[in-house]
């Protein structure tokens, strides 16, 4: 197999030079352990390189930083050229019988545009010459070459090349070798192409294994890794070592990203979060990047052995006999559900969270947000400590208003400290939220978008349907709605509220949700959450202010008095601290009170 990618740096920088005079053949490599190598046997690996190798990569140690263009001058792409693989391989005649099936499975059917493997005779592979390149990246730098972020640049770029992806952006590139070469510490990045790179290569060797035994356990496609587009509820179930692989895949720039848009689906290659590393940019985007290093440390050093669930929660426009449906105005109007409790915290983060409860994720409609780009505010945040999030973006697609995004079992694995371009990497995390019966962690993390840029909206009845419904979406639970809502009915228990298993005592984390960047009112958005979350039955709410001003008084029990515009709506909350708009509108205005008596919410 020949690498191009210790070529002289001049050479990948202008028209290619006339052909070498010859090449020299190394001894093969050794073979790969068994447990390192797909499901379809190889005879060897061989590698092939040109007498013209890199100096820099040649005469030093791996990991030592090669001649690089200056910071103002421009990295200008080489010509795009073929990856000269070669292999020698023996391909079985017949598929394993857990591999039968996958050609009739829909979930996959569904996912496989969009995944860099394969299918053939029934099982999963990758294509030859992406198979041969992550076998010599597997063996290590001093087989590979690769020892630099620069020559990482061009592996990556060869990889797309030899999966027909478009070439790796110049801008990306640059990104790669700008962080591994200059600003990752160079211990630090020597340990890094001697372990943490092969080790990746290995995992992602073993990418159609682990898709297959996925596969083979989502009896059905229930839990199947699938897209899960607009309307379409459903839950998809990942091994935590499935999500890694997944994630390398996405380091590596290998997801194919043609029909991502018409699908309404994120960009999920990494690619424009190294492209968003130049050198004149805040310093929170390398601090992003280390997070996501330091979990792909962490992963390679251990492989989780937990599970992560993704599910899409629709609340349908049209009735449904065995759920809720997306309820109108006169449908709150009608509502006697009693309001939960209500905790202010001017202090903390919803992460920290020690009750279990469902942590609110302010979502962008697009899962992830700017979490892969420029964003580094509370969504984007939470995306880089808890890197599993990420992987939800590349099969849920764009929300709409009566849809949210539940994440359970995702682990955290860095600390932070700072907001925006203050925010910084700390260190590590060692995660000691206990496992759920199917193996996630309760750590459960809902993702609500809310309006971008209300105004007057946010005041009228349409934004304040659409709000609290989004709301009462994301902290539902359908499968123990109904039985609550028929003890409701219940003339004889008119008023009583159903008694909570400790199991089942899960509240809601969260703070000023749609306010910051998308301008909601926070007042407003306060009381939105709690009527959603009493509408929900959850037994109690955590508010986070974030130390805003506007909710300093929020936990008090004196009036505070705002103004919003209001177009006929009507809430009377009795409960200690609970906000209040009076009934009274002068000139299309109402006040809101905080207020306390009796228990009960009225719209």
């Amino acid at each position: 197999m020949r690498m191009p990618w210790a070529l002289p740096a001049a050479t990948r920088r202008r028209p290619p030079p006339p052909p070498l005079p010859a090449t020299r053949r190394c001894p093969p490599s050794p073979p790969l352990p068994r447990s390192f190598l797909p499901n379809e046997p190889a005879k060897h690996v061989t590698v092939w390189t040109r007498l013209g190798r890199r100096p820099d990569s040649r005469a030093q140690p791996h990991g030592a930083r090669p001649n690089r263009p200056s910071r103002g001058q421009t990295r200008t792409p080489r010509p795009a050229a073929p990856l000269f693989l070669t292999a020698a391989m023996e391909s079985s005649s017949s598929s394993s019988s857990s591999g039968s099936g996958l050609a009739a499975r829909g979930d996959l059917r569904s996912a496989l545009p969009f995944l860099p493997v394969a299918l053939r005779g029934g099982a999963l592979f990758w294509p030859p010459a992406a198979q041969e390149a992550l076998r010599a990246l597997a063996l290590g730098p001093d087989v590979s070459r690769v020892a630099s972020g620069d020559v990482l640049a061009d592996a990556l770029a060869d990889l797309r090349l030899a999966l027909a992806l478009p070439a790796l952006p110049p801008r990306a590139a640059d990104g790669v070798a700008l962080f591994f070469d200059d600003l990752l510490p160079r211990a630090h990045a020597r340990g890094w192409f001697a372990d943490v790179l092969p080790n990746l290569a290995r995992l992602l060797l073993r990418l159609p294994e682990l898709l297959e035994g996925h596969y083979a356990r989502a009896a059905g496609g229930a839990s199947g890794l699938r897209i899960l587009g607009a309307q379409d509820a459903g839950m998809v179930l990942l091994s935590q070592e499935l999500v890694a692989a997944l994630l390398a895949c996405a380091l590596f720039c290998l997801f194919p990203t043609a029909g991502r848009s018409k699908a309404s689906l994120p960009m999920i290659n990494f690619d424009s979060l190294f492209a968003a590393l130049s050198h004149n940019s805040r310093q929170s985007q390398e601090q992003k990047v280390r997070c996501l290093v330091h979990y792909f440390e962490r992963v390679t050093d251990s492989t989780p052995t937990g599970f992560v669930s993704f599910e899409r929660k629709v609340l349908p426009r049209r009735s449904v006999s065995d759920g809720v449906t997306y309820p109108d105005i006169d449908a709150w109007m009608k509502s006697s559900a009693p309001l939960c409790q209500f905790r202010v915290f001017s202090s903390g983060f919803i992460e920290d969270e020690e009750q279990e409860a469902l942590e609110v994720d302010f979502a962008n409609k697009y899962l992830g947000g700017g979490a892969l780009s420029w964003g580094c505010v509370q969504e984007e945040i939470r995306f880089m400590i808890n890197p599993e999030l990420i992987v939800g973006m590349l099969f849920m697609a764009c929300m709409e208003d009566n849809e949210a995004i539940e994440i359970v079992g995702a682990e955290r694995f860095s600390q932070y400290m700072g907001y925006g371009s203050s925010f910084r990497f700390v260190g590590d995390y060692l995660d000691s939220k206990p496992f759920d019966s199917m193996g996630r962690r309760r750590t459960r993390i809902v993702a609500i978008d809310a309006l971008d840029s209300p105004t007057m909206l946010q005041y009228e009845s349409s934004g304040l349907l659409r709000e609290v419904n989004k709301a009462f979406c994301g902290f539902l639970d359908q499968s123990k709605y109904q039985l609550s809502m028929k003890l409701f009915q219940d003339s004889s228990t008119k008023g009583k509220f159903p008694s909570i298993s400790s199991d089942e005592y899960i509240g809601v984390s969260t703070g000023n949700w749609g306010c910051g960047a998308f301008g909601g009112n926070p007042e407003m958005k306060s009381m939105v959450q709690w009527i959603a979350a009493s509408q929900a039955l959850r037994p109690f709410v955590n508010y986070y202010t974030f130390e805003a001003a506007s909710l300093e008084r929020l936990d008090e029990g004196d009036s505070v008095d705002i103004t919003s515009w209001m177009d006929g709506w009507r809430v009377v909350a009795h409960a200690p601290r609970v906000l209040i708009p009076e009934a009274e509108r002068r000139n299309a205005c109402g006040t809101f009170r905080l207020a306390a008596s009796q228990s009960q919410t009225q719209w």
